[in-house]
């Protein structure tokens, strides 16, 4: 569901970078008095889980692979404006860093994932769970539909942007000149994956967390339940809480190398090289578009791929021999860089912020 550069036209990205870029105005401005006392933590550490759950490929039908996001749980706790905040960052650490995902496109990832992602999880968590009991069982399978839900409207709006590319951007022959995949090739290719194994695996993840923060410390799932004063609560975690937490993540962080066993490569995140070793780039485009399959790697797919490269392309530092142990540290420097940035925050926006409300 990381839509490398090359595959969304140089217009397209541009649409989808305002979308985002109002996304992002809209939840820090929601967000601008709790960014001043407990909540960057929060987002710290969501961000952090939603990176590393991102690490766990999962194989999915036809070779390829597909993972969780870690998005409902973010807006469970965060709220939609925290979860947008929280997954992006994971996904603007994961275009920089890894290359896994492309930065002409990550305004288009920071939609899909975060911010379609966030909105779906948040809606439909509080449509079911309506009226429950914070710790009603009720919740927890409110949390897992929601899962669900948002991670599959998530990869259907990146196979419709896959999908648009050859219908609205091709040369004189009609030959696209970026993602080569209409609608017939790209919906059913993305959707049958996340609506099969990816989807459940976001379900079960956000249900697990839920039940747990039950049982641990309620007060997190409060501020989306919709009872009476739950949105006015500033997020406070319990003592050691906050803790556990990261713990939590750093257990799941050391299992990241597990990640690496699903054979194939997502779809729709190919390099140029792929395309063209395996042959994928020659779909049968023209039966269902009217189109003619590219010959080779598309022109303005092969230009825009190189835009940016990545310290540690594909989580595999070069200077590590070992596959496995390059992406467990790939996952220890993300964790270790989202820890240092909320004890930083942490540490000054208390001290601003009785700078600037004071008087």
């Amino acid at each position: 569901m990381h839509i490398p550069d090359g595959y969304l036209s140089p217009s397209t990205c541009a649409v989808l970078y305002a979308a985002a870029a109002t996304g992002w105005y809209s939840a820090l401005k929601r967000l601008k008095r709790m960014l001043l006392t407990r909540v960057v933590p929060l987002i710290s550490v969501f961000a952090a889980f939603s990176f590393v759950v991102m690490m766990f490929n999962l194989p999915l039908p036809g070779g390829t692979t597909g993972h969780a996001l870690g998005v409902t749980i973010a807006t469970i706790v965060l709220g939609p404006s925290g979860g947008i905040l929280a997954i992006s960052i994971a996904l603007v650490i994961q275009a920089l860093f890894f290359g896994d995902g492309g930065i002409s496109t990550l305004g288009a990832n920071c939609f899909n994932m975060a911010i379609i992602g966030s909105l779906v999880a948040y809606g439909s968590y509080r449509m079911i769970a309506a009226g429950s009991s914070i710790t009603s069982r009720r919740r927890v399978v409110s949390a897992a539909i929601a899962g669900y839900l948002a991670v599959n409207a998530a990869a259907l709006v990146a196979a419709i942007e896959f999908g648009i590319q050859p219908m609205l951007f091709h040369d004189a022959r009609g030959t696209p000149l970026y993602a080569p995949y209409p609608l017939s090739i790209a919906i059913p290719a993305m959707m049958i994956g996340h609506l099969t194994f990816a989807g459940l695996a976001e379900a079960v993840i956000t249900a697990g967390v839920v039940a747990y923060l039950q049982a641990a410390d309620p007060a997190l799932l409060l501020s989306t339940s919709g009872l009476a004063g739950g949105e006015s609560l500033t997020l406070r975690p319990a003592s050691g809480s906050l803790r556990r937490l990261w713990i939590a993540v750093a257990a799941l962080m050391l299992l990241t190398p597990l990640g690496i066993l699903a054979a194939g490569t997502a779809w729709g995140e190919w390099s140029p090289s792929q395309l063209a070793k395996t042959g994928v780039v020659k779909v049968q485009v023209s039966k269902s578009a009217n189109h003619p399959s590219p010959a080779a790697v598309p022109a303005g797919l092969q230009k825009l791929a190189t835009l940016w490269t990545a310290p540690f392309p594909a989580y595999a530092p070069s200077f590590v021999r070992s596959r496995a142990f390059g992406y467990l540290l790939s996952a220890m420097f993300a964790v270790g860089f989202l820890l240092a940035a909320s004890l930083f925050l942490h540490r000054f926006l208390p001290r601003r912020g009785r700078t600037e409300y004071s008087g």
